[in-house]
C-alpha cells in the first residue's frame, strides 16, 4: 500500500491553500514543482483570472490524462466546521478540509499514483499528462475549455481521460461515471403591464401568468430516457418579481431554470419546444439560452474495460456505470474523441460544512490509479 506520510501530506498541503474558485493560491505551482523532476514539460496556461495547467511526459501515444480542479467552493459560516476548512485535520481516520473529496485528495492521489508508477516504469509504452485547472466549480470558460481549445490548434489529443470528480457514493469506487447529461440553463422574463393592485383591469399581472409557465415547465415529459441515461428533467431555480410596494402589480418577472437532459434530445429539440408551449399559453417573454455543455457518452472499449477491472482487482468489487450527477469537465474531453472515465472519492460531502474523506479511501483510490495507469501505458500488470 502506498504510503499515507506523503500521500496524506500533499492532500493537506493543497487544502491549506484557500483556492475558493477562480483563485489557485499556489496550488499548480506545487503541482508542477513536482512534476518537473518527473520529466513533465509543464506549461502554464492562464486565461483572463484563471490559471490552469498542462503537464505532458513523453510524445508517443497513447495519452492518458488525469484531468482535475484545484478550485474549491467558498466554506461558507466557518464557525459552523468543527475544524477550520482550510486547516486540514485527520481526526478518526478522516481528513476534514475544503476540497478534501472535491477534490484536492484525488489530486494527491493522481500524483502519488504516478510518482509510483515511473518509479518501476520510467518509460511507458505512451505518455502521461496532467491538465488542471481553477475555474471548475466557477464559469468554466476560461479553465479546462480553453486548454482543450489550444491543444487542438497543435494537434495534441488525448486517448484516455480519467476524471478526478468525487463519483464514489456508498463507498469508494462503486460507481464510475461512463458519461454526463447536457446542461442547459434558460433565463426567462414574462412581460406584464404595471399597474395599481386596485385597477387590474389597466394592468397585466405576469406573476399570475408565471404559475402556468412553471406549471408546463415542471410538469412536461421532455423524454424518457434510455439504458444510458435518466430522463430529462427540468428544475426552476429561480424566481424574481414584484417591486416591493404591496399596492402594485408588476410589469416583468424573471424565471431562470435548467435542463438536464439525456441525449434522446439536443438544445435546440429543447430551446424549440419551450419556445413553442410559451407561444401556447399566450404570453410576452423574452428568453436567453446557455448551453453548459452536451450529453456525452464512453462506450464500452478500453478504458471502461481496465477502468472496472483496476476497481475490482483493488476492492473486489464491479463498479456501477453511470451518467448521473451535474457537469463536469469531461464535457469539453469528450468532444474531441477521448474516452472519458470519472472516477474519485466520496460525494457524500462535496460542498458541504466539514467536507472530508477517509484517509482509506484516499489510499486505495491511489491504487486503483496505479493499477489504471499500468494496464493503459505499462506492462498489463
Amino acid at each position: 500500500m502506498v504510503s499515507q506520510g506523503p500521500l496524506i501530506r500533499l492532500a493537506q498541503d493543497l487544502i491549506t491553500r484557500p483556492s475558493v474558485t477562480p483563485a489557485d493560491e499556489g496550488c499548480l505551482d506545487l503541482i508542477a514543482a513536482r512534476l518537473g523532476p518527473l520529466g513533465f514539460v509543464c506549461e502554464s496556461m492562464p486565461f483572463g483570472e484563471v490559471k490552469n495547467l498542462w503537464a505532458r511526459r513523453g510524445r508517443d501515444g497513447p495519452l492518458l490524462c488525469f484531468l482535475g480542479h484545484t478550485d474549491v467552493v467558498p466554506p461558507g459560516p466557518e464557525d459552523s466546521w468543527s475544524s477550520r476548512p482550510f486547516e486540514p485535520e485527520v481526526r478518526d481516520g478522516v481528513l476534514y478540509g475544503r476540497g478534501s473529496a472535491d477534490m484536492k485528495g484525488a489530486i494527491a492521489a493522481m500524483l502519488i499514483a504516478v510518482e509510483d508508477f515511473l518509479e518501476t516504469t520510467p518509460a511507458p509504452a505512451g505518455s502521461i499528462a496532467f491538465l488542471l485547472t481553477s475555474d471548475e466549480e466557477g464559469p468554466a470558460v476560461d479553465g479546462t475549455r480553453r486548454v482543450i481549445q489550444t491543444l487542438a490548434g497543435r494537434d495534441e489529443t488525448i486517448d484516455y481521460c480519467i476524471v478526478g470528480e468525487p463519483s464514489s457514493d456508498q463507498r469508494l469506487a462503486d460507481v464510475i461515471r461512463v458519461g454526463r447529461r447536457g446542461s442547459l440553463y434558460g433565463h426567462l422574463r414574462l412581460r406584464g403591464i404595471q399597474g395599481h393592485v386596485a385597477y387590474p383591469d389597466k394592468a397585466n399581472n405576469p406573476i399570475h401568468a408565471a404559475s402556468a409557465v412553471i406549471r408546463m415547465l415542471a410538469r412536461t415529459t421532455w423524454d424518457n430516457g434510455n439504458d444510458f441515461f435518466p430522463a430529462t428533467s427540468c428544475q426552476i431555480s429561480n424566481i424574481r418579481g414584484g417591486t416591493g410596494a404591496l399596492n402594485v402589480i408588476p410589469g416583468e418577472v424573471e424565471i431562470e431554470f435548467s435542463f438536464r437532459y439525456s441525449n434522446e434530445v439536443s438544445a435546440p429539440d429543447l430551446k424549440r419546444r419551450v419556445s413553442r408551449e410559451l407561444d401556447a399559453l399566450g404570453v410576452e417573454f423574452d428568453l436567453d439560452w446557455t448551453l453548459s455543455g452536451e450529453p456525452f457518452l464512453t462506450a464500452d472499449g478500453i478504458l471502461v474495460a481496465a477502468t472496472c477491472k483496476a476497481v475490482r482487482e483493488i476492492t473486489g468489487k464491479d463498479p456501477e456505470k453511470s451518467t448521473g450527477g451535474g457537469t463536469s469537465d469531461g464535457r469539453f474531453v469528450a468532444p474531441t474523441g477521448a474516452q472519458v472515465v470519472e472516477l474519485g472519492l466520496r460525494n457524500a460531502t462535496i460542498h458541504q460544512v466539514d467536507e472530508s474523506a477517509a484517509v482509506a479511501d484516499i489510499e486505495l483510490l491511489t491504487l486503483v490509479y496505479r493499477k489504471l495507469i499500468g494496464m493503459l501505458i505499462g506492462d498489463g500488470s
